[in-house]
Parts: structure tokens; C-alpha cells; sequence
């Protein structure tokens, strides 16, 4: 499985109660403030007041392709369930203002079939990425988990945003050039308009600030300049204040334009078999990554033959010692309540042979209770489609009036 890092992968996006009453305030009774005034009789009278309601969004996605292994679950998906138990604050809260968030983690079906694929293969990879979601601690109470092409606005917007997208935005693309030059003359459109589809994931939502990668940064850039040139072709003038006015809809543009953010670093886990390559699922050498449904014999075995050094000890951050980071850093991650100090006392001066078992064990106990969730949800159909259909359902709410407000400021006709 492949993270969206535009997460991977998160959105977040920040609406004053006043813009999102559609879907916050409408949705929850007004909170109640005791302010007490003094009538004439001297009496004390309640008052209920309104607060003010600022709703965070979160949106990441994972591609259905293959397994997902350690490096996905370290770096961005236990980070998901970080933002979901721990929904983050400003820096410096208002006083008197409510803050809400809503949390969305999506399977991006129609990213996955941009490379060739296994129709087969598919739609398992896609049951088994969200009940992964689920048994890594993804809360349905507290998250909604979709298939993004059981939102129809996805790929609807995405055509629109191809048809005002130049082409010589795309070409200059690193990751198209990159992933072209493997698939030679057999390469499809698909590849070609992923960020414009990676646009349109975000901007349904009205995210103002996504979380990205280094290697996502320059497709957030082309959804930032597919923002001004979409607002600077329709999105002004009498002309298209007629428009919503008829549609009765605000005449504001109808994209928030993201930006980037700079979230918690996760785990970077990189390949077993060469320190300064990440984990990656595109590796032919299943032996060069740990996958999280795994058995134990068979990360044991992995971990055993991982490649390491002939220096003596073991520490961290050498840079001519890249394997030995990459492990202690997998160590730390599956063990999140030490520190690096009290896990370099423990390990320094062990040989890679005693320390080899040691990180097995630790990861094998660690993935352990995602497995047995894993299982217990993914043999339970009905509650996984279940909770994928509520999911597409919330989503869909909120995505349906972004690609309204396209369509009126694009001039299409509104369905009677």
C-alpha cells in the first residue's frame, strides 16, 4: 500500500462556525455560556449564549496496492491515530471558541489503478487497507473511514480541474518523469493527471493546510496555482455573482487555497537491505521491507538477515553507519514510551547478533495486537462494508457542495 502523502497524507482545514454552519452547526445544539444580568427585582437570569465554532478537518489516503508495511504504519498512519485521539489546538486558542475536528481516511482506488494493476488484487487490497485503518486504531466513533471512488465528486472534479490544467504544469512533474521512464511508451494519462487528481482530493475539502512530504511539495504547489488560475477564470466579476445568486449560493471563491504544514516528524524507516533507501513496497525484494501482517517466523527471519556493518557497538546517527540508524530508529518507533538515551544504554555495546533478536521480538510484539484486529475486522464483512458506506455517506456530504459550487461558477446548468 502506498501512502498519499499529501498525508499521506493529512488535510486539515480550519472553518469559522459562520462558513461551515452547513455541517457543524447544524449538527450539534449550540453551547450554552451562564452570563447573569441583574433585573430590577434583582434577580439572577441565565442566558444562553452561542459559541463560536471552528471545525479542523483531517484527510489522508492510502493507495490499495500490495501490503502495507512498516515504514507506512510508523511514519504515517499511527500519526493519523495520533491526530484523531489528540486533535491539535492553535498555538494560541481564542477565548470563548469551540474547536472541533473531523477526521476522514480515505482508500485512493483511483490513484491505484494510475499504474497497472490487478482488477483482483484490487478490490481485496481495498478491504484489507481499511480494515488495516481499523485495527491500527483508527476509531469509526471518532473517524469516518471511505473508498474515495465511492465519492463521486473525486473524479468529477478532477476532470473539471484537468480542463483549465496546463499541460506544461504537469510535464514539469518529477514524479511523472520518474515513474514514465519504468513504464516506457505503455504509459497511461492516468499517471500524467495524478496531481490534478491529488488537487481534487484536497481542495473538495476546503483544506487550508496539508501536511506534504518533501516528494509531494511540488503537487501541493500545482493545487495551489490550479486555485488561482480556477478563481481568476470564473470566479469574479457581475457575471458570476448572477450565477450563485441564482443557484443561491455564496459568491465567494470556491476553493480555499491549501497551504503547507509542518507536522510531528514520523518514524522514516528505510529499506532492511540498504540503510539510505526508504521502505518501499515497489522493492522485487520482499526481504527489504517488514509488512504489518507479516507472521513473527517471518520477521524474525527478515530481521536476521537485514544487512548491517562490521563496526564495533552499535549507534546512532553515524552517517557512515546508515543501517545501524535505520534500526535503532525501528526500535524506538515499536517501542514509543523510551528514549533514545535509555535504549542506546541498553544497546550500545551488544553485537548485531545479539541485538538482531532483541528488535525482532520488540516488532513482533508491537504488530502483534494489529494483526488480531486486523483479522477479527477483515472476517466481519458486513460491519467493514458497513462502516465504509457511513463513511462515503459523511464525505460525500461535504464533498458534494464544493463540486456544486465548481459547477455554478464553470456555468454548467444546475440538476432540477
Amino acid at each position: 500500500m502506498k501512502i498519499m502523502r499529501f498525508s499521506l497524507m493529512m488535510v486539515m482545514a480550519t472553518i469559522s462556525s459562520q462558513t461551515a454552519r452547513a455541517f457543524v452547526v447544524r449538527s450539534a445544539r449550540p453551547s450554552a455560556v451562564r452570563l447573569f444580568s441583574t433585573t430590577e427585582a434583582s434577580k439572577e437570569v441565565e442566558t444562553p449564549v452561542q459559541k463560536k465554532v471552528k471545525t479542523s478537518r483531517v484527510l489522508s489516503g492510502v493507495q490499495p496496492t500490495g501490503s502495507l508495511h512498516l515504514g507506512n504504519y510508523l511514519g504515517a498512519i499511527r500519526q493519523w491515530v495520533d491526530f484523531q485521539n489528540n486533535p491539535p489546538l492553535p498555538d494560541e486558542p481564542e477565548e470563548g471558541v469551540e474547536y472541533r475536528t473531523e477526521n476522514f481516511f480515505c482508500v485512493v482506488d483511483l490513484h491505484a489503478i494510475t499504474m497497472p494493476h490487478d482488477p483482483k488484487e484490487l478490490g481485496e487490497s481495498t478491504l484489507a487497507s481499511a480494515a488495516l485503518y481499523v485495527a491500527a486504531g483508527i476509531d469509526p466513533e471518532k473517524s469516518k473511514v471511505f473508498v474515495q471512488s465511492h465519492v463521486p465528486a473525486h473524479s468529477e472534479l478532477a476532470w473539471l480541474l484537468n480542463c483549465v490544467t496546463p499541460m506544461n504544469w504537469l510535464e514539469r512533474m518529477i514524479q511523472f518523469k520518474d515513474k514514465a521512464k519504468k513504464q516506457g511508451e505503455s504509459v497511461g494519462v492516468g499517471l500524467f493527471g495524478y496531481p490534478v487528481l491529488m488537487a481534487a482530493d484536497i481542495l473538495l475539502y476546503q483544506a487550508d493546510q496539508v501536511p506534504v512530504g518533501e516528494d509531494q511539495r511540488q503537487h501541493l504547489e500545482l493545487a495551489r496555482d490550479t486555485v488561482r488560475r480556477f478563481h481568476d477564470l470564473f470566479c469574479k466579476g457581475n457575471q458570476y455573482k448572477k450565477r450563485c445568486k441564482a443557484a443561491g449560493i455564496p459568491s465567494r471563491p470556491v476553493f480555499t487555497e491549501p497551504n503547507a504544514m509542518i507536522v510531528k516528524t514520523g518514524a522514516r524507516v528505510m529499506s532492511l537491505t540498504d540503510g539510505t533507501s526508504k521502505m518501499s513496497k515497489s522493492d522485487p525484494n520482499d526481504g527489504s521491507r517488514i509488512n504489518v501482517l507479516d507472521p513473527p517466523d517471518v520477521i524474525r527471519s527478515k530481521i536476521k538477515k537485514c544487512k548491517t556493518d562490521a563496526f564495533k557497538g552499535i549507534e546512532w546517527d553515524n552517517p557512515e553507519r546508515p543501517e545501524a540508524t535505520n534500526l535503532l530508529n525501528i526500535y524506538l518507533a515499536v517501542q514509543p514510551d523510551r528514549t533514545k538515551e535509555d535504549i542506546l544504554d541498553e544497546v550500545k555495546d551488544m553485537t548485531w547478533g545479539e541485538f538482531k533478536p532483541v528488535l525482532a521480538e520488540a516488532v513482533v510484539n508491537h504488530l502483534e495486537p494489529i494483526q488480531i484486529r486486523y483479522k477479527e475486522v477483515r472476517e466481519d464483512e458486513e460491519y467493514l462494508k458497513t462502516l465504509l458506506k457511513d463513511g462515503a455517506s459523511a464525505a460525500d456530504e461535504i464533498a458534494s457542495r464544493t463540486l456544486h459550487a465548481t459547477r455554478i461558477a464553470m456555468g454548467f446548468v444546475p440538476p432540477s
